[in-house]
């Protein structure tokens, strides 16, 4: 499984590292090739592994609920790779599951691992994973939401879920983009069907999402709005972001309307302050979750919500767009997979900058 239990580590550095790094380079047509690399002895390597450090928790809670422990290689199945996981990206669904809520209850009670962006090399595949070689590099969103344990060296992945890495992505970046990014390409694309010369206004544009989401939009043609602290308008108009506001001094009611889709990333009140800033016949997306049930009920303005699931196609246009420099992470910190519970804290205080990822190595 998974989350299967295991047993406390010593999280100290300069534990013996028994696989080899590929010198990988990666196309966007194809599948990655390898150079001056031994891929037999690859495999060789990964196969002396007894056993990997994961993150667990046996118990719901704050971050300290949070355990290094020592488990088993998971084994593919059929149509799912071996990955080893470089970098995984921390999201606030991981937070909130810990916790109890985000999708704690489709995983069951502790133990369980949460985090499902990764990226890494595959070391290992399934008799019909087709698609993927050993060495390959690859990123994804990995069986969300179900537990996909992506807080470890090592995770089984279904190859629909995996993308190949952009050349110009280190995998610590391209673990950032999974989750946050097929979040803001399906709400812009799917749920908002934004075109050239729409007008997009988001809340909370500077963070995991919202730094994604601005980069998406203008990709896409549209005059974007963000709102965010006043110290985080600079980063917002390197991004693209055509006009910023200051959430906590501009009340939102007082920003000039007219949007053709408003992206709700703030949670709060956000969603029903927002509602009469559409256009008529436009959308209000609401990620956070945060909307009071029948909003926009009788009025001709369009609420939506969404929850993200792997979609492989969308993972390929945002990989697209990473790799015509379109679309580039940025990360807030990382922090290396013994820290997660540190992770976590600097999540939970929502001033983040862009994205947090763990790093493992």
């Amino acid at each position: 499984m998974p989350g299967a239990p295991g047993r406390p580590v010593d999280p100290r550095p300069g534990r013996p590292r028994a696989v080899q790094t590929a010198d990988v380079t990666v196309t966007d047509t194809g599948p990655a090739t390898l150079t001056g690399y031994d891929a037999g002895l690859y495999v060789a390597q990964y196969e002396g592994i007894s056993a990997v450090r994961a993150i667990t928790q046996h118990t719901l809670g704050g971050p300290e609920v949070l355990t290094l422990v020592e488990r088993p290689v998971p084994e593919p199945g059929r149509a799912e790779a071996l990955v080893r996981v470089r970098a995984a990206g921390v999201n606030p669904v991981d937070w909130q599951t810990r916790a109890g809520g985000g999708v704690a209850t489709r995983l069951g009670p502790p133990p369980f691992t949460v985090g499902w962006d990764l990226a890494g090399e595959v070391v290992s595949l399934g008799a019909d994973a087709g698609g993927l070689r050993v060495g390959d590099r690859v990123f994804g969103m990995s069986r969300f939401p179900a537990q996909a344990a992506a807080y470890a060296e090592y995770a089984v992945v279904p190859v629909r879920d995996l993308a190949p890495v952009p050349a110009r992505l280190g995998l610590v970046h391209a673990a950032a983009l999974p989750l946050a990014g097929l979040t803001a390409w399906t709400a812009l694309t799917a749920k908002a069907a934004v075109r050239a010369g729409d007008r997009v206004l988001i809340h909370a544009a500077a963070g995991g999402v919202g730094h994604l989401a601005v980069q998406i939009a203008k990709s896409l043609g549209a005059h974007v709005t963000g709102t965010a602290r006043a110290e985080k308008h600079d980063f917002l108009k390197g991004l693209g972001a055509d006009e910023v506001v200051d959430h906590r001094t501009t009340p939102i009611e007082t920003i000039t309307g007219g949007f053709d889709a408003i992206l709700e990333l703030g949670g709060g009140d956000n969603a029903a302050r927002s509602l009469r800033l559409l256009r008529p016949g436009g959308v209000l997306v609401d990620i956070a979750h945060h909307a009071p049930r029948g909003l926009g009920h009788g009025t001709g303005l369009r609420v939506a919500t969404m929850l993200v699931k792997p979609d492989r196609a969308a993972l390929r246009e945002v990989a697209r767009l990473a790799a015509t420099g379109h679309l580039t992470p940025v990360l807030d910190r990382t922090y290396p997979l013994s820290d997660a519970a540190v992770a976590h804290r600097r999540g939970e205080r929502r001033t983040t900058t862009g994205k947090l990822v763990l790093t493992a190595e």
